[in-house]
Formats: structure tokens, sequence, C-alpha cells
């Protein structure tokens, strides 16, 4: 919906591995952020750096934006994606 109406998106863990989804993100012409992990099986973090310029991987995080290991590792991913977020916003919507 977002690129039929040229709108910028945020995805969250996008399905890059599901041709309909690239399909999609390659006929986007306003910018997206794309959020994935390097644990995630649906994720293509070379893709992803193909399909936008904007781009937000982290290391070992898997489909659900988890990491290993306590809790608060996950909490702070949390904060990451927050942060991208923000940024990608100040800086396409509110420049």
């Amino acid at each position: 919906m977002a690129m039929q109406r040229t709108l910028p998106a945020v995805w969250l863990t996008p399905l890059l591995t599901a041709d309909p989804v690239v399909a999609a993100l390659r006929q986007a012409t306003a910018p997206c952020l794309l959020v994935g992990g390097t644990a995630d099986p649906f994720w293509d973090g070379p893709l992803a750096r193909q399909l936008s310029a904007h781009v937000l991987e982290v290391e070992g995080a898997n489909h659900g934006m988890y990491v290993p290991g306590p809790l608060a590792s996950s909490a702070s991913v949390l904060g990451q994606v927050a942060t991208a977020v923000e940024e990608f916003l100040d800086g396409v919507l509110w420049p």
C-alpha cells in the first residue's frame, strides 16, 4: 500500500526471501527503512542494501529481533530500532 501511494515506509523484518515482497520493494519510489537481523532466515543483508539506502541490520537478531543472551540485550535492539526509525523519519519526512 505504501508503495502504491508513494509513501515512505519502515519495513520491520521484511520477508526478503519472498518474491512478491522483493518486487514491491523494487517498485517503491519513496524511501524505505529496512530492518532485519543476521539470524533471521528471511533476511538477506546484501539484498536489503541493494533495495534501500536506509538499512538497519542487527548482528545475531532473529525474525523477532531477539538476540541470544540476557533479555536486556534484546531490549537494546529495540532501542536501536527505535533510533533508526527516528533518524529515518527525521531525515526523510522532517528534514
